[in-house]
């Protein structure tokens, strides 16, 4: 055969795919995430913020956000030829959870974001996640002029167990993410593995 592979070769191994939601209170930064780490066009179902949305959206002081994400946000990062992972990104705002438990069926974990300046956002996206008993991690974003913490006084406002990964993050730099991403990745191990050591 001219084409296709000879006797000799073997098959390459069929990469395996994994679905992982990144999520947080509105204007975090999770459309930013997902667009410094995809290696494909992100799909991104943003739209302009409008007057209606002032008094309900509140946006932040150091975020410059002008739109939001109405539906999600969807890219693409092949680690190695044998994983490949799909990036889910929620709606912020609590009105959408509605979405979030679509978005989050068939996930193995996901990404929760915190703004320091708006800790509170995040409450319910943990309490969310919590619930569903899904594997994640927490990045707190860093926005430029915002207050900074320490991550223990972060982990102290969100009353974090011990056990979740909890870490800064630049949603700007794709070093940043993929340093998040492999946090999670090590997160839902350990949880996967929790069961096996208990039986």
């Amino acid at each position: 055969m001219l084409f296709g592979p000879s006797e000799n070769s073997a098959p390459a191994p069929l990469a395996s795919s994994v679905k992982i939601v990144i999520s947080g209170g509105f204007g975090v930064g999770k459309t930013t995430l997902i667009g410094a780490i995809s290696e494909i066009e992100p799909l991104a179902t943003e739209a302009a913020m409008t007057t209606v949305s002032m008094g309900v959206d509140d946006v932040g002081p150091a975020t410059g956000k002008t739109t939001t994400t109405v539906a999600l946000d969807f890219g693409r990062i092949t680690l190695d030829q044998s994983l490949v992972l799909y990036l889910f990104g929620t709606p912020g705002q609590e009105r959408f959870e509605f979405l979030w438990d679509d978005l989050l069926d068939g996930a193995l974990g996901g990404v929760i974001m915190v703004d320091t300046d708006r800790v509170e956002d995040c409450y319910p996206v943990l309490d969310f996640f919590e619930r569903r008993r899904t594997p994640f991690v927490v990045a707190v974003n860093r926005f430029a002029g915002g207050r900074a913490f320490e991550l223990d006084e972060v982990r102290e406002a969100l009353d974090l167990d011990p056990t979740v990964h909890l870490m800064n993050c630049d949603a700007r730099d794709r070093e940043s993410v993929k340093l998040v991403l492999v946090a999670l990745l090590e997160q839902i191990l350990t949880a996967r593995r929790a069961p096996a050591l208990a039986g």
